[in-house]
Order: C-alpha cells, then sequence, then structure tokens
C-alpha cells in the first residue's frame, strides 16, 4: 500500500481528516518506516485529501 492508496481510503467517507488519524491508519496498514517518518512530519490539524498529499509531498522534498 501506497500513501496515496491509504488516502483515498481514508477521505472515502470524510472530507477531513486529523493528522493523527491519518498515522494511525499508516500505522495499521503496516506502510513502510521512511513513509511513516513522512506521516509524522505532518503538522497537528486536519487535512482535506489534497492539503494531506501537498504537505507530504513537503515532508518528502516534493514527491508524495
Amino acid at each position: 500500500m501506497t500513501i496515496e492508496d491509504l488516502l483515498d481510503d481514508l477521505y472515502m467517507w470524510q472530507e477531513r481528516v486529523s493528522a493523527a488519524e491519518i498515522r494511525r491508519a499508516a500505522i495499521a496498514a503496516d506502510l513502510p518506516a521512511a513513509e511513516l517518518t513522512r506521516i509524522d512530519a505532518l503538522p497537528e490539524g486536519e487535512y482535506s485529501q489534497d492539503e494531506a498529499l501537498e504537505a507530504l509531498s513537503e515532508t518528502a522534498g516534493g514527491s508524495p
């Protein structure tokens, strides 16, 4: 599973998701350590899917 797949699943039924919810889902999905590190770098708050992808691309130096 990729971060994009994870976000697609999370945002299927919700418009906004907290950084904590994204972290919990990433751990449950057993994402690789490098991706978990990127997710851990997300500032607290709620994100739309586009906002989350943008914030994650910033933590990766430009690629989600």
